[in-house]
């Protein structure tokens, strides 16, 4: 069993998002989000983008490296030159891209309302990409960016606004993240290493993450796994990750059991504050981002008169962490490190 302490002294921040319904949804420390440094402004053609360009116009690339194609879960993405202007939706693909060293082709990027910021080694270069949007990104900001390229949560580039094939009218290749094991997300990692000609520094970043993470697998060999409740947000029940989430993953791999993993139906669902209360968890695992505040939501768990009845509500036994570190991308190692570390502090003394 485990202990975390009080809520002043909780172990796990990294940051979390939801977008209502998990569609808009993050660093160590709770660290405020970082402030506005400017917005990714309309192209030179007057707002159509690269029109010209569209079908994926770009020129042939002389090197002998293109053209490339990848298959980006059944639908083929083919690059004829290296993209210069790419687009990050969402704060999980702005970092992946600050991590292979891509940073300086970034000219816009997304959700930064739902991040606490950028782990400490990548926080320069992506504080330094502009915003196109400071919540989610909007279909005119896509279309106005001049990009050649989107690297894109799922829920960012959708029927609901920009969709991929209207980014192909502009000019703009799309490669759309949205991997739910380990092995699509280094998947997608290797083809964004392909893309852009940086092939040995996405299979060394591949490399390392599965490193790390076996050796957090073999630290918690044979120890008893810890109920967790994912807590997102709370008004008529529990809005949390189902067993397919990608975070229901990074729990298990850190020791834990997601208490809803037999719901499968959905990425997020919403369950009753009985079901919580049936279930019994050992641990609550709070989502930290920018609102409600991460204080905020234990005090309302605590004044919840069904979860104030939980064991782990009156032993104040709470872990948070950001969204964006149980999102696809480049935390998975230091999610599962992370989460493991509060799930047996002991292991790791």
């Amino acid at each position: 069993m485990i202990f975390l302490g009080t809520a002043a002294a909780v172990l796990l921040t990294a940051c979390a998002g939801q977008t209502d319904a998990a569609g808009s949804q993050e660093e160590t420390g709770i660290e405020e989000v970082a402030g506005s440094e400017g917005t990714v402004g309309a192209s030179s053609d007057g707002g159509q983008g690269n029109l010209a360009d569209a079908g994926n116009g770009q020129a042939e690339d002389e090197t002998g490296a293109y053209p490339v194609t990848v298959d980006n879960y059944g639908r083929e993405v083919t690059v004829t030159k290296r993209p210069e202007r790419v687009l990050t939706l969402g704060p999980n693909c702005t970092e992946l891209f600050a991590a292979l060293g891509l940073g300086d082709l970034v000219i816009g990027r997304s959700l930064v309302n739902h991040s606490r910021g950028p782990l400490e080694e990548y926080a320069d270069v992506v504080n330094s990409i502009p915003q196109l949007n400071y919540s989610s990104a909007t279909r005119e900001g896509i279309l106005t960016s001049g990009a050649d390229f989107i690297y894109a949560l799922d829920w960012e580039i959708s029927d609901t606004g920009c969709n991929i094939e209207e980014a192909a009218q502009y000019g703009m290749n799309v490669y759309v993240n949205s991997a739910a094991t380990l092995e699509e997300q280094y998947q997608e990692i290797l083809d964004l290493g392909r893309i852009f000609d940086v092939e040995d520094a996405a299979e060394d970043f591949v490399d390392e993450q599965q490193q790390r993470i076996e050796a957090v697998e073999q630290a918690i060999e044979g120890k008893e796994p810890v109920d967790v409740l994912v807590y997102d947000s709370g008004t008529d029940g529990v809005f949390t990750c189902s067993g397919s989430n990608f975070e229901s993953l990074l729990i298990s791999l850190a020791g834990g059991h997601n208490i809803f993993d037999d719901l499968t139906d959905q990425q997020w669902v919403t369950v009753s504050y009985e079901e919580v209360l049936a279930r019994d968890p050992d641990v609550i695992l709070i989502h930290d981002y920018d609102s409600p505040s991460l204080e905020e939501k234990i005090a309302e768990i605590k004044a919840n008169p069904t979860l104030s009845q939980l064991s782990c509500v009156q032993e104040e036994r709470f872990a948070s962490i950001t969204l964006e570190s149980v999102l696809p991308g480049d935390r998975m190692a230091y999610a599962v490190e992370s989460l493991a570390q509060a799930f047996y502090p002991e292991a790791f003394q």
